[in-house]
């Protein structure tokens, strides 16, 4: 049964990324068509959505992984560990509070512990995995290691899908945010923030 499935979290690695980019395009069209319309959604996959290796980079990007035998149509297998990669989520040390390598206002400068919120960026769970815990295992380990790194605070540019979660995780709305897109049209999200 997939209640017994064992999940495990790690670190994002490089290698992950051609399967994160399936994951996060299967979880966006299987779970934000609810809340955002085709266009939108078509938009923010082409700048919005998707890897941004930065979070990587700076070892801030953790995916989950179910035993692959268990399940096999997630994001991807991975062949050589046996594990399937079902969502991923990260907490980030720099000014970027969304966005993938394609956003054009990524703001790469540190922030300061003692003084800013860490971001809590990129969450994406399989459809065939959602509301069953994951995104909620990512978050604590994205606020624990944000935590130990100084911060005392936590905010994020929630999608209206997102928003759902980490409001029941203790994030309160702080003011809407419409994203440009490419496409002419704009995303609807919502900055949140939390206290550690």
């Amino acid at each position: 049964m997939m209640t017994q499935t064992k999940i495990c979290l790690r670190l994002a690695i490089p290698e992950d990324v051609p399967i994160l980019h399936k994951l996060i395009e299967a979880s966006v069209r299987g779970l934000q068509a609810q809340d955002y319309t085709q266009e939108q959604i078509e938009g923010a996959l082409k700048t919005v959505f998707g890897v941004d290796s930065q979070l990587i980079a700076d070892g801030t990007y953790i995916v989950a992984e179910a035993e692959s035998g268990a399940f096999e149509s997630a994001g991807g297998k991975n062949s050589q560990t046996g594990w399937t990669i079902i969502g991923c989520g990260g907490w980030s040390k720099r000014k970027t509070l969304y966005g993938s390598d394609h956003w054009t206002g990524r703001e790469d400068a540190l922030l300061d512990p003692l003084r800013d919120a860490a971001k809590i960026r990129a969450f994406f769970i399989h459809p065939d995995w959602a509301r069953r815990g994951v995104g909620s295992m990512i978050l604590k380990a994205c606020e624990d290691a944000a935590r130990s790194a100084g911060f005392t605070r936590f905010e994020m540019g929630a999608t209206l899908t997102g928003a759902k979660l980490f409001g029941a995780k203790g994030y309160v709305a702080v003011k809407p945010i419409s994203i440009p897109l490419v496409n002419g049209e704009s995303l609807p999200v919502i900055h949140m923030e939390k206290p550690a």
